[in-house]
């Protein structure tokens, strides 16, 4: 809670907490003395751009003094196709972030009550106080996994959004189809289930519910994407939401005209296409493939790992995460650790290439030996 002497500052922003970035690689640099570092803290695509994605943008770059246009529809064709809908079933954002917050704009109302994780992404939590909700919590269990049981307990007929982060951050677990039915089909007549899937891409598509079904059907479902991490555009920042087309028009009534950048539009456009396509699922299975190995490397330096499906690995040591992750820091690699979360002893440490992944390792082994005398 901030204390000021400033006037006109809505009552609901002093509920909200301040977000505070980690360091910047350059930030790193320059505290520790380090000539390069290995940002593994943010759960970025390193092996991003896609040369699909530069040439799309560079041939924007003369018309960047123009608002966005075709792309901004054909990008909402090509996302409305992938899904078997048209393209009013789709709008676009400032990233997933922005379709969030637009989200809760569209729909929360002051009283309204919204369930989340307590352990899960905190952005659901601070847009939905900003716009008078009431938040409640659900603590996950022992497998690090929401139990949606617990989520229904808490339904009443002031509840109007449930965020679902699925795959979970900073967990990687899932919430499997069955589950996930039980959990549509128990909502209150006025709630809304926000599925959040940043990182399914990256997930056993087998294991994952097929939201878009449920949208179809009629339920209060709405499906939102971005092409941060799968894609490698966080810098674009480009997000969608997919759902019914009569709350499309309301999300697009709330939203800002032009609210996705001409450059990342060029850039969603091409990894749509089949190359493109291609060329993110090329990386993406580098990915996944160096997520298990990282799995098993780590528990061979004694640490312990969930099972994740999204593109880092949630992990715990012997020691607290905020000493670990700050002589990783002196050693020149940026991970992050989910005390924030309650997680004194976890890490979230993203996937990058394979050889950022050796030098994580490298330095996880020597700062856990030091940590060891």
């Amino acid at each position: 809670v901030c204390s000021s002497d400033l006037k006109g500052i809505r009552k609901e922003a002093y509920v909200c907490d301040k977000y505070v970035a980690g360091k910047s690689t350059d930030e790193v640099m320059a505290d520790y003395g380090l000539k390069s570092v290995v940002k593994l803290g943010s759960n970025e695509n390193m092996y991003a751009p896609y040369p699909e994605a530069l040439k799309a943008m560079q041939s924007e770059l003369n018309r960047i003094n123009i608002y966005p246009e075709k792309n901004y529809v054909k990008l909402k064709e090509l996302i409305a196709e992938d899904y078997g809908v048209t393209s009013d079933w789709v709008s676009l954002g400032h990233g997933a972030g922005n379709v969030l917050d637009e989200v809760a704009k569209t729909l929360l109302e002051d009283g309204d009550e919204i369930i989340t994780g307590q352990q899960s992404y905190l952005l659901y939590q601070q847009i939905s106080k900003i716009m008078g909700g009431k938040v409640i919590t659900v603590p996950l269990n022992e497998q690090y996994t929401i139990e949606t049981d617990k989520i229904i307990a808490e339904f009443n007929e002031h509840t109007k959004i449930v965020w679902l982060c699925n795959p979970n951050n900073p967990t990687g677990s899932i919430i499997d189809k069955t589950t996930f039915e039980k959990l549509v089909n128990a909502l209150p007549e006025r709630a809304w289930l926000v599925v959040d899937e940043a990182y399914a891409d990256f997930a056993d598509q087998e294991a994952l519910p097929n939201v878009i079904d449920y949208i179809k059907a009629g339920k209060q479902v709405i499906l939102i994407r971005t092409f941060s991490k799968y894609q490698g555009l966080a810098g674009a920042r480009i997000g969608c939401l997919v759902a019914n087309p009569e709350f499309v028009n309301w999300y697009d009534t709330v939203s800002e005209p032009f609210n996705a950048n001409r450059m990342g539009l060029a850039a969603a456009v091409a990894l749509m296409e089949p190359k493109g396509k291609a060329e993110c699922k090329k990386y993406g299975d580098l990915i996944v493939k160096d997520r298990a190995w990282l799995n098993e490397e780590l528990t061979k330096l004694g640490c312990v790992c969930s099972p994740s499906q999204a593109n880092f690995v949630f992990f715990s040591t012997p020691y607290l995460a905020s000493d670990v992750a700050e002589l990783l820091l002196q050693k020149g690699v940026i991970v992050r650790p989910c005390g924030g979360w309650g997680y004194d002893k976890h890490i979230r440490v993203s996937v990058g290439t394979h050889e950022q992944n050796e030098i994580f390792l490298e330095k996880l082994k020597e700062a856990l030996e030091e940590l060891a005398k």
